[in-house]
C-alpha cells in the first residue's frame, strides 16, 4: 500500500483491507520531505521527476520488499498505489520487476521518461485514471501504460469519469480487478 503525497503509512490500510480482506498488508511510509509532506522520491517541480532519486528510492523501496517477504514468509506482493504511491509502483516494476507480482496504480503518470527495457511479461497491472484529473492528463497516463505494455505487461488501462481523488469507483474496479487475479492464481 504506497500513500500519496502528504500521506503516510496509515492512509491506504482501509482501503487494502476492502481490495484483499485478511490479506497481509506491508505499507512503508515515504522517506522523502517535501514541505513537510512526505513522498516517495523528490520532484523538480509540479510533475517533474528527480530521475535520479526515482531510481534510487525504486531500488530502496524494493529493497524493503524483499526483505519483507523474507522475514514474514510473504509472496512476491500486488502492489497498490495512489498518485505518488503509483508513480514508485510504476518505477519498481520498470527498475526491479521480480519484485512485484503486479500492481494497481490508481491515478498515475509517466514517472521515467526513458525506462530500461524491463521484461514484465505477463505481468498484469491495472492503471485507473480520472477523465478530470487537473494533476495527471488522461494522455500522461496512457504513455505510462504504453511503456509498460511494450515491456510485456498485461495492462488494463480504465478511465473513470472523476477528478485526482478516489471514487467508489476506483474502489469496485480494483477489487473485481484483483479477484480475478485471484481466481486466476489459484488452482482448479
Amino acid at each position: 500500500m504506497l500513500h500519496g503525497t502528504g500521506g503516510n503509512e496509515d492512509d491506504l490500510l482501509p482501503l487494502g483491507a476492502l481490495l484483499a480482506p485478511g490479506a497481509a498488508l506491508l505499507s512503508p511510509r515515504g522517506k522523502v520531505l517535501e514541505r513537510g509532506m512526505p513522498r516517495f522520491f523528490r520532484r523538480l517541480g509540479e510533475g517533474v521527476f528527480d530521475e535520479e532519486d526515482v531510481r534510487f528510492r525504486a531500488g530502496e523501496l524494493a529493497d524493503f520488499v524483499v526483505a519483507a517477504r523474507r522475514e514474514y514468509g510473504l509472496a512476491a506482493p500486488v502492489a497498490v498505489g495512489f498518485s505518488n504511491g503509483a508513480n514508485i509502483a510504476a518505477a519498481v516494476l520498470q527498475l526491479r520487476p521480480d519484485t512485484l507480482a503486479a500492481a494497481v496504480l490508481l491515478r498515475p503518470m509517466v514517472t521515467l521518461q526513458e525506462p530500461p527495457a524491463a521484461d514484465l511479461r505477463g505481468k498484469p497491472v491495472l492503471v485507473v485514471s480520472g477523465a478530470a484529473d487537473p494533476l495527471v492528463p488522461v494522455d500522461n497516463a496512457r504513455r505510462l501504460a504504453a511503456q509498460l505494455a511494450a515491456a510485456g505487461a498485461a495492462v488494463d488501462h480504465q478511465i473513470v469519469p472523476t477528478g485526482h481523488a478516489l471514487s467508489e469507483t476506483d474502489v469496485e474496479i480494483a477489487r473485481s480487478w484483483i479477484e480475478r487475479l485471484g481466481e486466476a492464481a489459484s488452482p482448479n
